[in-house]
């Protein structure tokens, strides 16, 4: 077991942008980092382009609730998540957007704000399919509550395996998305 930790979290954004597959990623991360974990989906019944989020906590000590209501921090990748969930997030946490889609851009003073241009940096590169990997790798950037080594692993557990030879490519967008991610100074 690595260090003491509890990270409530909320991944929201539209159907077809990953956003369940980055809070699937992130529990394996945590269970073989030896934590405990939970995982809790929430999506609309379109398979693309309805709203779609997931609750992941990975903690140190044993998760007694799934339903969080308030949370460490928040990944937010579109307007009605930044609507729904920036209210929600602790103060002293972190809220974590793309800029691609977001009219109304965060305001609060009480936690840290982060942006990541990952819609425009993953098309500009052809690497669309991956936009969700340099999302995960920015909040490890930020919120490095697994190792970069186990969620490379978290995602090998949860990408079919005729995907995996597209790991390698993966595990560059995480890196990258490390590189992009920078601090709002409001």
């Amino acid at each position: 077991m690595s260090a003491k930790v509890n990270e409530e979290m909320i991944i929201a954004g539209f159907g077809g942008q990953g956003v369940l597959s980055m809070g699937k990623i992130l529990a394996y991360s945590g269970m073989m980092q030896g934590y405990e974990v939970s995982w809790m989906p929430a999506y609309g019944p379109e398979m693309r382009g309805g709203t779609a989020n997931v609750t992941v906590v990975v903690s140190s000590d044993p998760v007694s609730s799934p339903i969080v209501q308030e949370f460490d921090t928040a990944i937010i990748l579109n307007q009605q998540s930044m609507d729904k969930f920036e209210s929600m997030v602790k103060p002293g946490g972190a809220l974590i957007y793309d800029a691609n889609g977001i009219t109304r851009h965060p305001t609060r003073a009480d936690v840290d704000i982060y942006i990541i241009d990952a819609t425009a940096e993953a098309a500009s590169r052809g690497l669309l399919r991956m936009f969700n990997m340099m999302i995960l790798g920015s909040y490890l950037t930020v919120r490095p509550v697994v190792t970069l080594e186990n969620a490379v692993r978290g995602l090998s557990k949860s990408l079919p395996e005729r995907l995996h030879h597209t790991l390698p490519d993966n595990e560059r967008a995480l890196r990258l998305g490390g590189e992009l991610i920078r601090k709002v100074v409001l």
